[in-house]
């Protein structure tokens, strides 16, 4: 009980940190031309951090990161305003391409617009006549759900300057994009709808997933979330939706909430370089409180010291409830042994510790993710990685 009380507390206070909105939500609309593909258009939605509310305001002081986001099937992108309201205000310039949502979509043409929109964003900040001069951050995200998910999954290829991957119900394309996240190594996030009926995550996410070569990449499911609650209100998607089963077992606004809530810690640790957030999403994911999840990683830094030999003890078992055993590969003498929180806060302190191993007892300790630094004669000697869980 005490335990779940600490993860519901450490929680609520990762919501309403998020939920603390900093900017106003800017909007204007722009075409942009890619010499490359004839000319193309490629008409744009854009919405930004201001101080000011309203069209064609102007930006708030600061570099943003970009986030690129593909619509899905016949969707438009006015059917994600719930995305830009969560992600603008917390510091995101959000690009939405309009192409491409006829009955007959080339999907190649998609990625390839959605990844141009990355270049060009970065050339407005760069140009002092734009509205985004000196506003443009190096970081970028391709994103996108449902087709504009797979299509996002084949952008990654045409610019390798972007920095990380996130999709939304994303649905396997023609080129395939299962094919495509076979030479994606970016940071990447899959998240899904646990009863998904449009696009079933067995035969698209995590397809897609799998095949990912990214040295970090997580997958989510929302339980009971489907294919069209990742977007607002869309007829198309949501009549498709009501034709096939399992139809969803959350509201729409309980499956944005947990998505967004993992969401923005994830882009904010790889685009912003916040370490804080990594734990945060690595501190929800380890409490499974209303998601299923992979991964092949963990986004956790710390201000503590971290030395690289991490090979000069051991923890059994890890993850642990109750008692830890640390097993230590040389002989100590008034060592002294400390566990620290994700936040770098000490919550644990043994002294005096002789031999090649000590028993900790963590049972006072809420679920989640610490770190043990084994140190003799007050010169850390390394430091591991612990998981608390019941």
């Amino acid at each position: 009980m005490i335990k779940r009380i600490c993860l519901l507390l450490l929680h609520f206070c990762f919501l309403l940190n998020v939920s603390a909105q900093t900017y106003q939500v800017g909007h204007l609309q722009q075409t942009f031309v890619d010499p490359s593909r004839a000319n193309r258009n490629i008409t744009t939605e854009i919405y930004y951090p201001s101080n000011t509310a309203g069209d064609n305001v102007p930006i708030a002081n600061g570099q943003y990161p970009v986030l690129v986001f593909g619509h899905g099937f016949v969707m438009v992108w006015s059917s994600y305003d719930v995305v830009w309201n969560a992600l603008v205000p917390q510091g995101y310039i959000m690009v939405f391409p309009t192409t491409e949502t006829s009955f007959s979509p080339s999907h190649t043409d998609f990625g390839k617009d959605i990844a141009f929109l990355i270049g060009a964003m970065k050339t407005e900040g760069n140009t002092a006549s734009s509205n985004f001069f000196g506003a443009v951050s190096p970081t970028s995200a391709i994103m996108g759900h449902s087709m504009g998910g797979g299509s996002a999954f084949l952008a990654m290829q045409y610019d390798s300057s972007i920095t990380a991957l996130a999709t939304l119900a994303a649905a396997v394309t023609n080129p395939s994009s299962v094919t495509a996240a076979a030479s994606i190594t970016k940071p990447s996030i899959v998240i899904a709808g646990e009863n998904d009926c449009v696009a079933p995550p067995a035969q698209h996410q995590q397809l897609m997933y799998d095949a990912l070569i990214s040295t970090c990449k997580s997958y989510i499911s929302v339980t009971g979330g489907s294919h069209c609650q990742f977007a607002d209100n869309d007829f198309l998607c949501q009549f498709g939706e009501a034709t096939c089963s399992p139809q969803p077992t959350i509201t729409a606004q309980a499956q944005q909430a947990t998505t967004f809530s993992l969401l923005l810690p994830w882009l904010n640790f790889y685009l912003k370089n916040d370490c804080a957030s990594g734990d945060e999403f690595q501190n929800l994911i380890s409490g499974g409180n209303g998601i299923t999840s992979a991964q092949n990683c963990s986004l956790i830094c710390t201000g503590v010291e971290e030395k690289k030999d991490l090979t000069a003890f051991s923890i059994y078992p890890n993850p642990v409830e109750g008692i830890a055993t640390v097993f230590s590969n040389q002989f100590l003498s008034d060592a002294e042994l400390f566990i620290y929180d994700v936040a770098g806060k000490k919550v644990k302190v043994l002294k005096n510790i002789s031999g090649y191993e000590v028993k900790v007892d963590v049972s006072d300790l809420c679920d989640g993710f610490y770190f043990i630094t084994l140190s003799q004669k007050d010169k850390l000697s390394a430091m591991h990685k612990l998981i608390i869980a019941e």
